[in-house]
């Protein structure tokens, strides 16, 4: 008897990957279903099934429709016949999707992000290049127990590593500092360092969370603003290693006595939230005031976590 070819689950969510040309719009729309982007791979001898989410642009896409992509990519990857999940998503925003699923799924199953950066359309379309590699790499039994994965321009990416760097790049998505875990070419999937996956036990995703990114001589108003409105957390994307101005202090310690976290990461590309100071607003002086740090993650997935 041969054995099984890999079951493989493709949630879909929309993003570029899914759009093509509408001459009345004047640019790329969601257009393409599931069936669509599986009929653009050549027969990859993987099995395949599809479960639509959504099909929004990347940058409309909120927490709610995130939670729900979560909790499809669970239900499938429970049943014993997948052997992981691939998820199409807008680019811009997902490596937020990426680490909620890194934090919230735990199964040694491989669950893959991917997406495009030129739309069906477009002669240099990437769908189905990064698509089929997301597949492959989903189906891999070198991709187990590594946490969610982005795959996008043949490189394999950590979640809570990679970010969009690049606005218009087909290889936009980049790992800073920790580069990318393998890649995938005509011979296979090579995975070269690997990660641990932390998920935690989390019932729901919290979506009253504010972020606020910091420039010299920023004023703390708006901050003031969400302490007062009774937000459920504040992110800031600090200075640095995690600095602020001093106007900063005494609204960031009135925000932590009253209950609401404020959460310091850095609005620095690369490098880990923490510096060797002592000066009013550095990183020992904000942990004193008993603000929370983000570490590795950027703010955004730091909002999401």
């Amino acid at each position: 008897m041969s054995e099984r070819s890999p079951h493989i689950a493709i949630v879909t969510t929309g993003g570029t990957i899914a759009m093509r040309y509408d001459p009345q719009a004047g640019g790329g729309v969601p257009a393409l279903e599931a069936d669509d982007l599986i009929g653009f791979l050549p027969d990859l001898h993987i099995s395949l099934e599809s479960r639509a989410v959504c099909n929004l642009p990347g940058p409309h896409m909120t927490p709610k429709t995130m939670w729900a992509t979560r909790e499809a990519v669970a239900e499938l990857l429970a049943r014993p016949d997948v052997d992981g999940v691939v998820v199409t998503h807008g680019t811009d925003t997902l490596e937020e999707t990426a680490i909620l699923l890194d934090l919230t799924v735990d199964s040694p199953k491989p669950v893959v992000l991917t997406g495009a950066m030129r739309h069906s359309s477009l002669l240099s379309y990437d769908g189905p290049a990064n698509l089929a590699a997301a597949i492959r790499v989903a189906a891999s039994p070198e991709a187990r127990g590594l946490g969610t994965l982005v795959v996008l321009d043949d490189q394999i990416h950590a979640a809570r590593h990679v970010s969009k760097m690049h606005t218009q790049a087909l290889s936009t998505f980049r790992s800073g500092q920790f580069g990318p875990l393998g890649v995938v070419d005509a011979v296979g999937v090579h995975i070269a360092q690997r990660v641990t996956p932390r998920p935690v036990r989390c019932p729901r995703l919290e979506t009253d969370v504010g972020l606020l990114i910091l420039g010299a001589g920023s004023e703390p108003e708006l901050f003031e603003y969400l302490v007062r409105r009774g937000v459920k957390g504040i992110v800031l994307a600090a200075m640095g290693g995690g600095r602020v101005p001093p106007s900063w202090l005494e609204p960031i310690t009135t925000a932590v006595r009253s209950g609401i976290p404020v959460v310091i990461a850095t609005r620095v590309p690369m490098g880990r939230v923490g510096d060797p100071y002592g000066f009013p607003g550095c990183h020992s002086d904000l942990k004193r005031r008993g603000c929370l740090f983000a570490g590795e993650l950027n703010a955004p997935k730091a909002r999401i976590a």
